[in-house]
């Protein structure tokens, strides 16, 4: 066999050693990628307001069903240690979720009709104070004010972390050691560690990158 023959075998071996690793490689990241979100979801149940539009007036009309309804919920799960537990509580009271919208819609002057329901819905990545959670589809309340055209607020009900998108404060650490009842240490320390450590940083991006992938492909 020739030199330039020999050289050529070496050629495409090493392309399909290349291809193959980068296709393992895609599909471990991928695999990872799924099971960690999946199960940090599993462990996380999430209020979703979208309000009728997004004029100003909608918009803080918007703010005060959210208040109303967070200081509802709190009153009813301030005992509450699991998301199972908390979407039974916010099932079996859905109505008077609607009702207190509807009046508070009412009060402020408007006749929006409100729509409450339980479902699965797609949510960029989110901060809270220094926790952290990745693109993907998470359990909610969805509450839709009116035709539900406007921008979006969400917030996580269990644990409760709501708060925190009203005052940016520091997520207090009852709510982490809730977080960290329901999760692995690998998805916590993924959740809780990108901003301080390079590996999980990472690991983040790729969770990140890899469920946004998805949310595109599922609404294409």
């Amino acid at each position: 066999m020739s030199k330039k023959h020999i050289y050529i075998n070496h050629i495409f071996r090493f392309l399909l050693l290349f291809i193959l690793f980068t296709l393992f490689f895609f599909f471990s990241a991928f695999s990872y990628a799924d099971t960690v979100s999946t199960d940090i979801a599993n462990s996380v149940f999430r209020l979703h307001v979208i309000a009728n539009s997004n004029s100003e007036e909608d918009q803080n009309l918007k703010y005060k069903v959210r208040d109303a309804l967070l200081e509802y919920m709190n009153s009813l799960c301030a005992t509450i240690s699991s998301k199972e537990d908390t979407i039974n509580i916010a099932q079996n009271h859905i109505k008077d979720f609607e009702n207190i919208a509807k009046q508070v819609i009412y009060d402020n002057g408007y006749n929006y009709d409100v729509t409450v329901e339980i479902s699965q819905c797609d949510f960029p990545t989110k901060n809270y104070g220094d926790v952290t959670l990745p693109a993907g589809m998470y359990d909610a309340l969805k509450v839709k004010i009116g035709s539900a055209m406007g921008h979006n607020w969400w917030c996580v009900m269990f644990p409760p972390l709501c708060f925190v998108d009203v005052s940016s404060g520091i997520v207090p650490e009852s709510s982490k050691e809730l977080l960290q009842e329901n999760m692995s240490d690998e998805e916590y320390d993924l959740i809780t560690d990108s901003y301080t450590n390079s590996g999980t940083k990472f690991k983040f991006k790729v969770v990140e990158l890899l469920e946004n992938i998805k949310i595109k492909l599922a609404n294409n």
